[in-house]
């Protein structure tokens, strides 16, 4: 299995720390709103990379945190009037709500940011004794040029930064290094806090991730992931705090998923292209959005478009109509002993599972993954019909649901059931009707007819062409 591995910025021999075993750490999100559309590309991409190495065979540790202290919680449980914890607990269930609508995993753990105080509090002092920060005025801060290695990740010089921020910068009196970030810092008025040898506050943002990273993972773990806006500072700054410490690699393997845009633009909310998951989910179903983030190499970038949402609801919609296809199959098909020509045929349906992990394996490139599974689908489809032997079915079936599995498609929640079918994936139904009438597969146009009805959808055969209507 080859990984692209950012600190290196080339693909890579996965080879686990421990046999069998894949230590993994994903940066979560802050929580005090929804998730927008951007927010769902590493929950997507990084829960696939995590049920692939389940697949075959690894045990995974899966720790993905939630920011529950920060400046914009703070700033929203004020303007709301109610108390940060409130606030926190009500974005958690929501987000957590979300990952279940996109048919994500929950993590191992989820840790806390407020529930690791003293992990958090215990690195610093770490850090300070070991000559890597330092407290002044209450507050702590690294020491960007005590780590030799600060930038490797990023690939980002540190007299470079310096320079370009003395020209943009004024140096404060607190601060030995334009560089050096913080650690620690001290309570303002109306802010949450927690005691700790320099005062009373509560810690920066890196320092959190590396502590949570070290307690429920260890001091070098196998992969650390996330969107590339957080290579730098965040995860630059999460190897020169845990490297310090531990005097060990942090992590092996860095994965970054690449930018989402909207209509070819940097979503904003200045723009007026800002998408929050669930207005998506429920516009076009959370399925067909974890299609669509899956349709893409997670290191290209993807752009969002109602026109390509249609599409990707009408290509897993060709994925569903298989299913039914083959289910319907199953339900009539007779014999289980396999005829010569399905015999040969399985020696090609092999292939398939062959082809797929072969593209898995490279980087996780599910964008081909999915084109194989499309090709499992023709195959499907012109096999796995009528007059098929039931053993023949179910080996295609089988294996096409593995393959779906394994990339967490074909899954049905209550947000999806009550988004329904759209007005597109009708009418391609109706197409694919008309394609077997043609044919005269008079058994399968009835089918497709039968199972919209059950959908509430009635379609009727009018001299101007098809019309649907829904019951």
């Amino acid at each position: 299995m080859k990984i692209y591995n950012t600190l290196t910025k080339q693909k890579e021999t996965f080879n686990p720390i421990e046999p069998g075993k894949v230590r993994m750490y994903v940066c979560g999100p802050t929580v005090y709103n929804l998730i927008h559309i951007g927010n769902a590309r590493p929950y997507i991409v990084f829960d696939t990379v995590r049920r692939y190495f389940e697949a075959v065979g690894y045990e995974v540790n899966f720790i993905q945190n939630f920011t529950d202290v920060d400046d914009k919680i703070i700033k929203k449980a004020n303007e709301e009037g109610r108390s940060t914890t409130e606030l926190v607990e009500e974005y958690i269930h929501e987000t957590l709500k979300d990952g279940k609508n996109l048919n994500v995993k929950p993590a191992t753990h989820h840790p806390r940011v407020t529930e690791e105080m003293d992990g958090i509090i215990k690195m610093i002092e770490t850090l300070i004794e070991k000559g890597f920060a330092y407290a002044i005025n209450g507050s702590v801060y690294f020491d960007t040029t005590a780590f030799k290695g600060y930038g490797k990740l990023s690939k980002k010089v540190l007299e470079d930064l310096e320079a370009g921020a003395s020209d943009r910068v004024t140096l404060g009196n607190e601060k030995k290094n334009h560089m050096d970030f913080v650690l620690w810092k001290p309570k303002k008025d109306g802010e949450p806090y927690w005691e700790s040898p320099w005062s009373e506050g509560r810690p920066g943002w890196h320092i959190e991730c590396s502590a949570m990273c070290k307690k429920f993972l260890g001091d070098t773990i196998d992969i650390h992931a996330g969107g590339e806006d957080l290579i730098f500072p965040h995860h630059e700054n999460e190897v020169a705090q845990s490297e310090a410490v531990n005097e060990a690699p942090f992590a092996n393997y860095w994965m970054h998923n690449s930018f989402l845009n909207i209509d070819n633009h940097k979503m904003s909310k200045s723009l007026g292209n800002f998408k929050i998951l669930r207005d998506v989910g429920e516009a076009y179903g959370y399925d067909t959005v974890r299609f669509f983030m899956l349709s893409a190499h997670y290191r290209s970038p993807l752009n969002y478009s109602n026109d390509l949402m249609e599409a990707a609801q009408n290509g897993l919609n060709r994925i569903k109509n298989c299913k039914d296809n083959l289910e319907f199959a199953l339900s009539h098909a007779k014999g289980e002993i396999l005829t010569r020509e399905e015999q040969e045929l399985l020696k090609e349906l092999n292939m398939f599972e062959e082809k797929f992990h072969k593209a898995m394996e490279d980087d996780f490139n599910t964008a081909d993954a999915i084109s194989f599974i499309f090709e499992l689908v023709k195959f499907a489809n012109t096999y796995a019909k009528e007059g098929a032997t039931h053993a023949f079915a179910e080996a295609v079936y089988n294996e096409f649901m593995k393959l779906n599995n394994i990339l967490g498609l074909l899954f049905e929640t209550e947000a999806n059931k009550e988004h329904g079918l759209s007005d597109e994936a009708i009418q391609q139904y109706i197409e694919d009707r008309k394609a077997a009438k043609k044919a005269r597969d008079f058994a399968e146009a009835d089918r497709i007819r039968d199972w919209l009805k059950d959908q509430g959808i009635l379609i009727e055969d009018t001299r101007e062409g098809v019309r649907f209507k829904r019951i």
